[in-house]
C-alpha cells in the first residue's frame, strides 16, 4: 500500500477497541494501511499486525517528534485521534506536515471552552452566563448575579472530571481549596435549568452528511446519583428539537470544520431557550457510538475514516426505531466477587448490544468522572418514554456483588 493514515489510540480500559477497529478496517477497504501512535508501554492486542509506534501522548513534543519520525517512514495523509485529550495535538502534528484536517486554532476552539463559548456568540449561538475564577469574591459575586447553583469546570476537561456544582456560599467554601491553586485552568458557568440534548454529526467539506439527535435521560453532573443514559430522537422532532440540530451545524461549520465527525451539547431550557453546551471534534463517548451503530447501522469512527479518505463516500444509514444506551453502574465499592457478563444483557428482551469493562477480582471504588462506569448496553423501544421504561428493566436486571477490599 502506498497510503497509510496515522491513529492515535489509547487502548486503556477498551473504550475506543471498536472505533480503532472500524477505522483500520475502512482504511483497509479503501487500500489504505494503518500505522498506530500508542501511550507507552501500553501495546494493543487489536493493533497487532500493524506498525505501531509508541509515545508519552500527554506530552505534546515528544508525539510532536515521533510522528515526525512515522512519517519519514510511512506516507501518512490524515491522522485520526480518537480521545478528546488528543484533539489538539493531532493538530499540531496535522500542522507541522502539512496535512489535511483541523489545525490548532481550529481544534482549540473545540478544546478550549473559553474559546469556545466566545466563538459560539459570535456565531449568534446563546451560551451558559460565565466568568473566570480569578478570586473566590468574584465566583461569589458571579453566584449572586445568575443565582445559586454555579459550575466551576476545567476549561479543557472532558467527562465532567474535576467539575464541581457549587450550591451555596458554604459550599463554595469547600469546593474553592480544590480549585484555588489552578483556578486558572477553571471556568465558572451559570447552571442551566431544563433537558439536555447532543447531536452526533460527520461533515465531507462543511456539509453534514449524517446526525442524530439524541437526549440525556440525567443530569451529566450528578453522575455519582444517576446511571448515564441518553435516547435518540429521530421521529417527530418538535420545533426546538430541529432549532437544535439547526444550531449544532452552525456551531461546527463556525468553528472550521470540514470533514470530520463531532459531538456537541445543547441545553433546552424551562422556558424553551437554547442554549450551546460544548463541542468535541470526535466521536461521541461512552456508548454513543456502539448506539449509533445498532440504531443507524454506520460506525462513527469508521464513517470519519471514509469520509476523509474517499471524496465520493455517502454514509448508507438507516432509520428504524428509537435507540437508547445507558451505562453500567453500581452502587456496591470494593472486590467484585459477582457481576452480570455482556452475555447474560445481550440475552434480555430488547437488548441490542453490551459490553461489561468490569469482572471478578476487580475493585471498585467511587466514581471521580461522568465515564467512569463498569460498561453499557443498548436497547430499543417505541419512543422516548418506552425506551426509558426499559432502562429500568435491564438496569434491574444487571447484578454486582462485592466483598471489602483486605477480606479473605
Amino acid at each position: 500500500m502506498n497510503r497509510a493514515i496515522l491513529v492515535i489510540y489509547r487502548p486503556a480500559a477498551g473504550r475506543y477497541a471498536a472505533q480503532f477497529r472500524s477505522v483500520v478496517a475502512a482504511a483497509a477497504e479503501l487500500g489504505v494501511a494503518t500505522v498506530a501512535l500508542l501511550p507507552t508501554g501500553q501495546p494493543a492486542s487489536e493493533a497487532a499486525g500493524l506498525p505501531c509506534y509508541f509515545a508519552d501522548l500527554d506530552d505534546r513534543e515528544a508525539v510532536r517528534a515521533t510522528v515526525t519520525t512515522i512519517l519519514a517512514a510511512h506516507p501518512v495523509e490524515r491522522i485520526f485521534p480518537l480521545f478528546e485529550g488528543d484533539v489538539l495535538t493531532a493538530a499540531h502534528c496535522r500542522r507541522d506536515h502539512g496535512i489535511p484536517g483541523l489545525d490548532p486554532e481550529e481544534a482549540l476552539t473545540f478544546r478550549d471552552k473559553n474559546v469556545m463559548h466566545r466563538r459560539a456568540v459570535e456565531l449568534g449561538v446563546p451560551v451558559a452566563r460565565s466568568c473566570r475564577p480569578e478570586t473566590v469574591g468574584a465566583v461569589a459575586e458571579f453566584a449572586a448575579q445568575v443565582g445559586w447553583p454555579v459550575v466551576i469546570k476545567p476549561y479543557a476537561g472532558w467527562a465532567c472530571g474535576d467539575t464541581h456544582r457549587v450550591d451555596s456560599a458554604e459550599d463554595l467554601a469547600r469546593v474553592w481549596p480544590l480549585v484555588a491553586d489552578d483556578r486558572h485552568d477553571y471556568r465558572v458557568e451559570e447552571y442551566v435549568r431544563g433537558v439536555e440534548y447532543h447531536v452526533d454529526s460527520l461533515l465531507r467539506d462543511g456539509g453534514v452528511v449524517f446526525d442524530q439527535l439524541s437526549r440525556y435521560t440525567y443530569s451529566v453532573l450528578e453522575f455519582r446519583d444517576e446511571p448515564g443514559g441518553t435516547i435518540s430522537r429521530k421521529h417527530d422532532l418538535t420545533p426546538a428539537e430541529r432549532r437544535i440540530v439547526a444550531a449544532s451545524a452552525t456551531v461546527l461549520r463556525g468553528f472550521g470544520m470540514r470533514t470530520g465527525v463531532a459531538h456537541v451539547e445543547f441545553f433546552l431550557r424551562d422556558d424553551g431557550g437554547l442554549v450551546f453546551g460544548e463541542a468535541a471534534a470526535r466521536a461521541g463517548g461512552g456508548s454513543i457510538v456502539p448506539a449509533i451503530q445498532a440504531g443507524r447501522g454506520i460506525n462513527l469512527a469508521g464513517e470519519w475514516c471514509r469520509l476523509e479518505l474517499d471524496p465520493g463516500h455517502v454514509p448508507a444509514a438507516t432509520l428504524g426505531p428509537e435507540i437508547g444506551t445507558e451505562y453500567l453502574c453500581s452502587d456496591r465499592y470494593g472486590r467484585i466477587t459477582t457481576i452480570t457478563t455482556a452475555q447474560e444483557l445481550r440475552a434480555l428482551d430488547s437488548v441490542l448490544d453490551a459490553d461489561v469493562w468490569k469482572t471478578v477480582g476487580d475493585v471498585l471504588a467511587v466514581p471521580t468522572a461522568s465515564n467512569d462506569v463498569l460498561g453499557w448496553y443498548v436497547c430499543e423501544g417505541r419512543d422516548f418514554d418506552d425506551v426509558r421504561a426499559r432502562f429500568k428493566v435491564i438496569r434491574d436486571a444487571f447484578q454486582v456483588v462485592t466483598d471489602p477490599v483486605g477480606d479473605a
